[in-house]
C-alpha cells in the first residue's frame, strides 16, 4: 500500500527524507520493554506467543526485514539502486530496559528506525535502534503497528500507519501486492521510473559520513577523574557532550550515560574504541544513534 501511494499519489514529488518503523515484531518487543520493563528475551517470548514473531525471529530482530523494505523504498522514493549489503543495519538484541529508562529521562523513546535522507548529492540510508523524541509521531507508534513518515518538497510531512505483524495483516498486504502486479501485467503497463533503472544520479553515502547526535552508556569504575578521561577522548575526536547522567556510587563499575551534540559516525567509532580500552572502563560501550525528526 505504501509503495502504491509513492508511485501514484506522490508521483512527481521530490522526497527529501523518510523515517520508518517497518517491522511490527521489533516494535512490539520494544513497546513491551518500555511499558512493562521487560528484558529483551521475555518481550521476545511474549511476541512469539502472541503470533507476532516467528519461532526463528532472527530476520526481524536483526533489522534485516526492515532493511529489505528500506532497499525497496530507496528505489521507489529516490530512484537509487542498493543491495542490502550496502546499507548499514543493526538489530535490537543489545537494547536493555536500562537504555529505555535512560532514554525516557532524556525525553526519548527507542525505536528500530529505517532512515533515508538527501544529503547534498547523496542519500544517507541506515537501519538501527534510534532514540526519537517522545512527542514525535513515530515515538507513539505502539506494539505491532508500523509507520512511515515521508517529508516531501511540496507535500510536507505525510504519515502512513497500519499493522505490521500478525498473520492477517501480512496476508492482506501480500494479496494487495499480487493483485497490483497482476493487474499491471494484464494491462501491459510499462515499468514506472525507478523500477528498472537507477536514474537518480545520487550516490549512496557510507554510514561513516553520517552526522547525528548519539547516546552513550559507559560502564566505568567510580573513581575521581573517570568522567574527565572519557570527556578528553571525546573532545579529541571533535565530539561535544550535551548532557550526562551518573547515578549512585559503588565499589564496582557504575553506568555513565551521555547525550552528545551532532557528531560524525567515523569519529564516534574511533572515540568509543579508545574509551573501551581505558583501564577504568568495564565492558563494551552502548551506542545508540539519535534522530530529532
Amino acid at each position: 500500500p505504501v509503495i502504491r501511494a509513492l508511485r501514484e499519489g506522490l508521483a512527481g514529488e521530490r522526497i527529501e527524507r523518510l523515517y520508518g518503523i517497518l517491522n511490527g515484531t521489533t516494535n512490539y518487543i520494544l513497546t513491551r520493554m518500555e511499558e512493562e520493563g521487560l528484558p529483551f528475551s521475555e518481550a521476545l517470548r511474549e511476541a512469539q506467543e502472541a503470533g507476532y514473531a516467528e519461532a526463528d525471529p532472527s530476520l526481524d530482530i536483526s533489522g534485516r526485514d526492515a532493511l529489505q523494505k528500506l532497499v525497496v523504498l530507496l528505489r521507489v522514493a529516490f530512484g537509487i539502486s542498493a543491495s542490502p549489503g550496502e546499507v548499514f543495519c543493526e538489530g535490537i538484541e543489545g537494547i536493555t530496559p536500562q537504555d529505555i529508562e535512560y532514554a525516557r529521562e532524556f525525553g526519548y523513546k527507542v525505536k528500530l528506525l529505517a532512515t533515508a535522507k538527501r544529503v547534498g548529492e547523496g542519500i544517507e540510508a541506515r537501519v538501527h535502534p534510534t532514540l526519537v523524541p517522545q512527542k514525535s509521531m513515530l515515538a507513539n507508534v505502539r506494539e505491532e503497528f508500523n509507520a512511515l513518515e515521508l517529508v516531501g518538497e511540496g507535500v510536507g510531512h505525510q504519515l502512513f500507519y497500519g499493522k505490521g505483524a500478525g498473520g492477517r495483516p501480512t496476508a492482506r498486504a501480500v494479496a494487495s501486492d499480487l493483485v497490483s502486479l497482476a493487474s499491471r501485467r494484464l494491462s501491459g503497463a510499462t515499468p514506472r521510473v525507478g523500477e528498472l533503472l537507477d536514474s537518480s544520479g545520487l550516490r549512496l553515502m557510507p554510514v561513516e559520513e553520517a552526522v547525528m547526535p548519539y547516546y552513550f552508556r559507559f560502564l566505568a569504575l567510580d573513581r575521581p577523574g573517570v568522567l574527565a578521561q572519557i570527556a578528553r577522548v571525546l573532545a579529541s575526536e571533535g565530539i561535544s557532550i550535551a548532557s550526562v547522567i551518573q547515578k549512585g556510587r559503588a565499589e564496582e563499575a557504575v553506568p555513565i550515560v551521555m547525550m552528545t551534540h551532532e557528531a560524525r559516525e567515523d569519529a564516534v567509532r574511533r572515540a568509543v574504541a579508545r574509551i573501551d580500552e581505558l583501564e577504568v572502563v568495564r565492558g563494551r560501550t552502548q551506542v545508540i544513534r539519535v534522530e530529532e525528526l
